[in-house]
C-alpha cells in the first residue's frame, strides 16, 4: 500500500513539475513574441498601436485567466530578463517568477533566484525575505567579490563564518517598541517562533534543547539555546543578551565551547560553534576579547524591527562603486 501511494504522491509531483516548466516556456515565448514584433517596427496597424493591451483582451477570450494586461506585461519583461540564452527558471512557478521580476536590481534578483531554488522557498516565504530585505543585509559586510559570489549562487554554508548574519532581524517575535524585555522573555518569544527563529539563523538547523544543562567541576550552567547545523556537522550555541555582551560573557561561550569539544561531540563531528546574540556590539571589545579565542565564537547584533532598507543599499552599493571609481 505504502509503494502505490509512494509512487502516486511522486507522480503528482512530476506532472505539477512539468505543467509548471511548460506553463513558464509558454509565457517566455509569448514575452518573446511580444518584443520581437515591437522591435520590427514595420507593422502600423491599429492593433500594434496598443499591442500589450489587445494581446491582454484577445488572449483572455480564448484562453480565460492568466493573460491580464499586468501579467501580459511580466511576460514581455519575462523575456527580457531571461533573453534566448539564459535559462528561464523552470524549477519555479509563475508567481515565483512574478516577484523575481519585481525587483529591479540584476544582482539583488539572481540571489533571490538562487536562494529560492536552493531552500525551495514558497511564494509567501519569498515575498517575505525580500521585504525583510535578506539579500540586502547579507550582501552589506561582503566587498565586491562577496557581492557578486552571493548573487550568483545565494547563501553557501561551507565554513562557520557563512552561518553568521549583521544584524539578525527579530520582527517575527512583534516586540512592541519602545520595549523593556528580559533575556528569559527573549528567549521564551523566540520558543514560540522556533521554526521562524530557525529561518532567521539560516540553512540546516535543528532545534537541540533550550536551558541546555551542563556541569563543571559540581557546578551547573545553561546555554541559552542549543541546535544542531546538518550541513557544518556541528552544535550551535547561542546566548541572548538584552544589552551588549561583556568580555565575561566571552569567556563563558569560549568554556561551553571546550565543554561540548571534550564532553558533547560525537565522533566525527565538527567543533561547536558559539554566537552571543546581543542588542549591541562593541566592536573593540569584541576584538580583544577573542584575541587567539576560539575561532568558532562570535559575536552577533540582534534587531527586533527591520533595518532601514536606503541605509542598506547605501552599504551594498558602496564596495561595487568605490571598484568603479578605480
Amino acid at each position: 500500500m505504502s509503494h502505490i501511494s509512494d509512487a502516486f504522491v511522486q507522480g503528482q509531483r512530476q506532472a505539477a513539475f512539468a505543467v509548471n516548466a511548460h506553463l513558464v516556456t509558454t509565457y517566455w515565448k509569448v514575452g518573446q513574441y511580444i518584443v520581437e514584433y515591437e522591435q520590427s517596427g514595420s507593422d502600423r496597424a491599429q492593433y500594434g498601436k496598443k499591442l500589450i493591451e489587445n494581446l491582454s483582451r484577445d488572449l483572455s477570450l480564448l484562453h480565460g485567466r492568466g493573460f491580464s494586461t499586468s501579467n501580459v506585461k511580466r511576460m514581455r519583461q519575462f523575456y527580457l530578463v531571461f533573453p534566448i540564452g539564459a535559462e528561464p527558471p523552470h524549477q519555479l512557478s509563475w508567481t515565483h517568477c512574478v516577484e523575481l521580476l519585481k525587483i529591479e536590481d540584476p544582482l539583488e534578483r539572481s540571489f533571490y533566484l538562487q536562494q529560492t531554488i536552493n531552500e525551495r522557498w514558497s511564494t509567501t516565504e519569498l515575498i517575505r525575505q525580500k521585504n525583510r530585505s535578506l539579500y540586502l543585509y547579507l550582501a552589506a559586510s561582503r566587498d565586491k567579490e562577496g557581492i557578486l559570489e552571493l548573487a550568483k549562487k545565494g547563501l553557501v554554508v561551507q565554513k562557520p563564518a557563512d552561518l553568521i548574519r549583521e544584524p539578525y532581524i527579530l520582527d517575527f517575535l512583534q516586540i512592541p517598541e519602545p520595549y523593556q524585555i528580559s533575556e528569559s522573555e527573549l528567549e521564551t518569544a523566540i520558543i514560540s517562533r522556533l521554526q521562524q527563529f530557525m529561518l532567521e539563523l539560516g540553512k540546516g538547523f535543528a532545534f537541540v534543547g533550550r536551558q541546555y544543562r551542563i556541569v563543571l567541576n559540581n557546578v551547573p550552567h545553561r546555554i541559552d539555546l542549543v541546535f544542531y547545523n546538518y550541513y557544518l556537522k556541528c552544535f550551535v550555541l547561542i546566548d541572548l543578551k538584552r544589552e551588549g555582551a561583556s568580555y565575561q560573557d566571552i569567556g563563558q561561550m569560549n568554556m561551553y565551547l571546550g565543554y561540548f569539544v571534550k564532553e558533547e561531540n560525537p565522533a566525527g563531528d565538527n567543533p561547536p560553534i558559539g554566537i552571543i546574540l546581543s542588542r549591541e556590539k562593541d566592536e573593540i571589545m569584541v576584538e580583544y576579547a577573542t584575541y587567539e579565542l576560539n575561532s568558532q565564537l562570535f559575536v552577533a547584533k540582534y534587531q527586533l524591527y527591520l533595518p532601514d532598507k536606503e541605509d542598506l543599499k547605501q552599504l551594498v552599493n558602496r564596495p561595487l562603486n568605490t571598484e568603479a571609481e578605480k
